[in-house]
């Protein structure tokens, strides 16, 4: 997977509304077909329309990726309404709250490759939905892990500091969260110089990786940044990382955190460096948050969905824990 960044609107008002669709539109319009892009116009047009009507504030993320020469695209409407008391029924054609048609939800279902919603009373609503080429395709699935990330730069900032990488390696998944010290573009170049070490390294154990990426990092402001690889063979998970990014092995309501080494890659990082190694368990979830995310979080304020697409997850935690000081990022690795 590329390291791609979300776009973020905030949405306060209906002026908001006709840029966004318009920027949505002239972002996917080079990669989809005439029908597929007025079918993504369509669902992005609804989830503004339902944030205003309902919720009047919200959040609205996209992302544009190319996976294997394939278009994939990513629209994330969050907000801080009241919740839909029921979901099913909503989903209903001809179904209002606001004495409108009712078309919304339904219509963001039928026209989205896949799609979920998230809502709790007096918290809001996620609404997750992505698209391929045509709502006939149906990519293949690897492995038997599912991998989402939401990486968003800080307010005024055009790129991100932050970065991930995802890649898959015989029976082994291995991802990688970093953060460039600071922001704005040489943090970027240290975080993109760690990426290519990570995408290009022959070595099985995260520890190792970290210090290739030491060397190879030198000549930037450095970065923090941790580990994880899952061997599906042997069932085991090892995480490795050196500074402050919050590591959690979730399942269910218990997790246990990992404590990252002090220091900054590719300015000084401890003589030795060990993996933790983990039991790996069907459902478990490796999460992963860069500093720009609050690490108070906890998953007993969001029953029921770890049972969600983990992208739900990680907008949930980005909504409510998301400083808006800095680069924000959430990667999770969810077993299946």
């Amino acid at each position: 997977m590329d390291n791609i960044l979300f776009q973020s609107y905030i949405v306060e008002e209906r002026s908001y509304a006709s840029f966004i669709k318009r920027e949505i539109h002239n972002l996917v319009r080079p990669h989809f077909t005439e029908q597929r892009t007025g079918e993504i116009d369509i669902v992005a047009s609804e989830m503004i329309s339902n944030l205003i009507k309902h919720a009047t504030r919200g959040e609205i993320l996209y992302r544009l990726n190319i996976e294997e020469d394939e278009p994939i695209f990513d629209l994330i409407c969050i907000d801080n309404g009241t919740g839909i008391k029921d979901i099913s029924h909503s989903m209903k054609d001809g179904i209002s709250s606001k004495s409108t048609l009712g078309h919304g939800i339904g219509s963001i279902m039928r026209l989205s490759n896949f799609s979920q919603i998230y809502t709790l009373p007096d918290w809001g609503t996620i609404l997750y939905s992505r698209f391929n080429r045509s709502l006939e395709f149906n990519p293949t699935r690897k492995n038997d892990t599912l991998v989402r990330c939401i990486n968003v730069a800080k307010p005024g900032e055009k790129v991100s500091g932050d970065g991930t990488a995802i890649r898959q390696v015989g029976n082994k998944t291995l991802v990688f969260l970093g953060d460039g010290l600071g922001h704005g573009e040489f943090a970027k170049e240290a975080v993109d110089a760690a990426i290519n070490t990570f995408n290009n390294s022959n070595s099985s154990e995260p520890s190792d990786i970290i210090r290739e990426m030491h060397v190879a990092v030198k000549k930037t402001r450095g970065l923090v940044g941790a580990i994880g690889i899952l061997d599906h063979g042997s069932k085991q998970w090892q995480i490795s990382g050196v500074g402050n990014i919050a590591v959690r092995l979730q399942r269910g309501l218990e997790y246990k955190n990992y404590s990252s080494y002090n220091g900054i890659i590719g300015l000084n990082i401890p003589g030795r460096i060990e993996n933790n190694c983990y039991e790996m368990e069907k459902f478990q979830q490796l999460i992963l948050c860069s500093d720009g995310i609050k690490t108070r979080w906890d998953m007993i304020h969001y029953p029921s969905i770890l049972k969600y697409d983990p992208m739900l997850l990680a907008a949930a935690i980005y909504k409510d824990h998301a400083r808006r000081t800095d680069d924000m990022t959430i990667l999770i690795a969810k077993v299946l």
